[in-house]
């Protein structure tokens, strides 16, 4: 079955009104395309829970604060279309940016706390701008249940605060990142990597996975720290954004894993933004 793809609010709110009356659960698979396995991970967990079943593609604008990077980010929505078919679920939401910001627009959603370290720190008003366009993406998808990779972690725990804040009635769903056979984390941006950058990506995930081997034997983590991006410099990563230890909840810094923490990551490889995180 070929899922229709939507393009209008009115559409898509004629398609969810009977669903919504009948009680049906309606879950959201929000995404920017260029999918790949991970994406398609969670479109398969959402098929196994909910009734219905709404995938979600637009490029958001208004969470990238670099121009370019807004500008090289990979459309691919005919392949995407293509991918979703097997899992048949009922419906594509695909707005063009009038459709999410018309011109009158002038609501902006904001989470504090959560929002001020690693991604909220490097790149100035993303999160506002997830914020926003998820809580729109709620409200127009009228989702029981809502689909995140704990690949964005952070992102993960943001949707959370904001739906629950916001007294959403919806329930927001962490599922396992999805990793290369290398260990590389899935991510759209990976089409962005030349051949060789491509070999020498996986780097990072495995000086992660070093770090957590060293912290459960009892090593400092600013040593472990300073010899992995020492390592990753040499391996051909230009810059590493950060490399920290957080608290699971709140995000807090540690120094130490002393309450349940994951180590987060952000570097640039031949020009590509990567990002990571793993349990400690």
């Amino acid at each position: 079955m070929t899922a229709p793809i939507l393009r209008t609010l009115p559409e898509l709110r004629a398609m969810t009104r009977p669903w919504q009356l009948a009680g049906e659960t309606i879950g959201v698979v929000p995404t920017m395309g260029a999918l790949h396995d991970g994406h398609l991970s969670l479109v398969a967990v959402a098929k196994d829970v909910c009734d219905r079943v709404i995938v979600t593609i637009f490029v958001n604008p208004r969470q990238f604060n670099n121009p370019e990077d807004l500008e090289n980010y990979p459309r691919t929505e005919h392949e995407d279309a293509k991918k979703i078919d097997r899992f048949e679920v009922d419906g594509l939401w695909v707005p063009d940016g009038e459709q999410m910001y018309p011109r009158s627009f002038a609501t902006t959603v904001s989470v504090t706390g959560l929002t001020d370290v690693m991604e909220g720190a490097h790149r100035p008003g993303h999160f506002d701008g997830v914020a926003t366009v998820v809580t729109k993406l709620f409200t127009q998808t009228s989702a029981t249940d809502a689909f995140f990779g704990e690949k964005d972690f952070q992102q993960l725990l943001v949707v959370r605060r904001m739906a629950a804040d916001l007294d959403l009635p919806i329930t927001v769903h962490g599922c396992p990142t999805i990793r290369d056979i290398d260990g590389l984390a899935l991510s759209s941006r990976n089409l962005l990597l030349s051949d060789r950058a491509r070999t020498v990506a996986p780097r990072l995930h495995e000086e992660m996975g070093g770090i957590a081997a060293g912290l459960a034997a009892g090593d400092a983590f600013c040593a472990l720290r300073a010899a992995a991006v020492d390592r990753l410099e040499k391996a051909g990563f230009s810059e590493v954004e950060y490399l920290a230890l957080h608290a699971q909840d709140d995000l807090a810094q540690l120094d130490a894993p002393t309450r349940t923490a994951r180590l987060f990551a952000a570097a640039r490889l031949a020009g590509v933004r990567l990002i990571d995180n793993i349990a400690v």
